[in-house]
């Protein structure tokens, strides 16, 4: 019943007080239907209830499906193309030295060798960035924007003639708009899934596998028959396509209030959002993940050198990337759906298996003599690789809240691009004093062992900061209740001492 009706109602005399019944009893049924009929019900629109500040928000019911699948399909598709050109990057480094110079040229190979390197860091060196734009400016303006530079960057290094401006061109432009891009992806997801958040990451996170293992061989035709600038040419529709993907991501969360009116800009607190580093076990997750990654990538790097030295330049190696890859999107699809079915921060415990049987398997490849021995170490490498990415956005949201996710999710990528790009230099350092990558794996295989112990303290902190919460509101609690208590005394006791006082 809304206002307009009751006003409608009283103005026609159908509600008018009958004779004999007295009008504040009338007013008190009058208010119970109204409660009845307005107050309890749970179809409201929350977004035309005005709540006031400080006052208990009503809590967000997710659709779990719905447009939210279309929104999954997109993500993915972002997942796939973001992370596929930048696997294939190997595809594309030997027609850069042969469009540029000379295979054999070492210097050559180091200086082609950084742009692929400066693209993924800049990736995950803008999250940070990129976060404060999606809570300023949504998921869908920062995705559209993202994916239409990352266009630009791309069409941009199809007509380089040097490798200088590739630097730029590829290295950051390209790079910053596929950063931009990805993160709300991310993001997204969060407004549609609460239950089946870990399955929907394992499926989104599968574009990426999807792709890696598909788009190498596309590229190899493309590249022999249309060459290295048609090629980056047709890349570009991926890049468009995710444009089309980024007017998807309909926001449906509550956007925070600003304390600020509309058209001015926000302070610099709620620009930078301090209240994720207040969590103890956020700030333990984010510098216990990058702890990890130090030797996390090391396999992923330098393995094809290694097997070429161990097992000769004949050797199938190309092999193991397709195993890596192809058990990383099954470990996404089945850690996803298992995630799902833990409850609370306890999901921190499949991450602290994926980083402890990834060290394991990093120290196996040296003591691995046979072919074989190192294709089964690659399926589980693989297998617990993407355990590990798929719930990286579910464990962000357990602990942080889906409010402040994206700067979470972003200064935890940010950290992320450290390791990423000084592990694998410091493994070929050694391996160039040692002669051989023994020591380089044996050491690789630490850090994520260690990351994983550090990460198993999570649960523990967040189980104390729950139960510490608890006791808190308990005892506010009684508080409470003791002071109605002796209010109800006082009022008891007024009348009698006020006739004692007269008397």
């Amino acid at each position: 019943m809304t206002e307009g009706n009751n006003i409608q109602e009283d103005a026609t005399g159908k509600d008018a007080v009958p004779a004999g019944v007295p009008a504040d009893e009338k007013r008190s049924e009058e208010a119970e239907e109204v409660k009845r009929e307005n107050g309890d019900s749970k179809l409201s629109v929350p977004e035309q209830i005005a709540v006031a500040p400080g006052a208990e928000e009503p809590e967000f019911v997710h659709p779990e499906g719905g447009w939210g699948w279309v929104v999954m399909l997109a993500a993915m598709w972002c997942n796939g193309s973001v992370f596929g050109i930048q696997n294939a990057f190997g595809i594309l480094f030997l027609s850069l030295l042969r469009e540029f110079g000379n295979e054999e040229d070492d210097d050559l190979r180091f200086k082609t060798a950084w742009v692929g390197s400066l693209s993924m860091g800049m990736i995950f060196f803008c999250s940070p960035i990129v976060s404060i734009f999606t809570d300023i400016l949504g998921c869908r303006v920062t995705a559209v924007g993202g994916a239409a530079v990352g266009l630009v960057g791309l069409l941009a290094s199809s007509f380089v003639t040097s490798l200088g401006p590739m630097y730029f061109t590829y290295g950051i432009v390209f790079a910053c708009g596929c950063s931009f891009a990805y993160q709300p992806s991310l993001v997204i997801l969060g407004h549609y899934f609460k239950k089946r958040l870990g399955l929907v990451n394992g499926i989104v996170t599968a574009g990426s596998s999807i792709f890696t293992i598909t788009l190498p061989f596309v590229l190899s035709g493309l590249l022999e028959k249309a060459g290295l600038q048609n090629t980056m040419r047709v890349l570009c529709i991926l890049m468009f396509v995710l444009m089309l993907a980024g007017f998807t991501y309909k926001p449906l969360l509550p956007v925070k209030p600003s304390s600020n009116g509309p058209g001015k800009c926000p302070p610099m607190k709620e620009i930078f959002n301090l209240n994720i580093w207040k969590s103890l076990g956020y700030r333990i997750w984010a510098f216990g993940i990058p702890a990890a990654l130090y030797g996390y990538f090391v396999p992923y790097v330098h393995l094809m050198k290694h097997v070429e030295e161990r097992f000769g330049k004949d050797a199938n190696k190309e092999v193991l990337l397709m195993c890596i890859g192809v058990t990383s999107g099954v470990g996404r699809l089945i850690f996803g759906r298992v995630a799902d079915y833990v409850q609370g921060v306890n999901k921190v415990y499949l991450q602290v298996t994926s980083f402890v049987v990834i060290g394991v398997m990093s120290m196996m490849i040296p003591l691995c003599n046979v072919f074989g021995g190192l294709i089964a170490v690659c399926l589980l490498m693989g297998l617990f690789d993407g355990c590990f990415i798929c719930i990286m956005a579910p464990i962000a949201f357990e602990l942080v809240g889906s409010k402040d996710v994206s700067q979470a999710i972003g200064f935890l990528l940010g950290l992320m691009s450290v390791p990423m790009t000084v592990g694998p230099p410091i493994a070929g350092y050694l391996r160039d004093r040692l002669g051989d990558y023994n020591v380089s794996f044996y050491l690789a295989g630490i850090p994520p062992i260690v990351g994983g112990a550090v990460l198993c303290l999570i649960p523990w902190v967040e189980a104390r900061r729950k139960r510490r919460e608890k006791e808190e509101a308990l005892g506010k609690e009684q508080d409470v209740t003791q002071k109605m208590i002796d209010q109800e005394k006082a009022q008891g006791d007024a009348p009698s001492k006020t006739g004692e006082s007269v008397l």
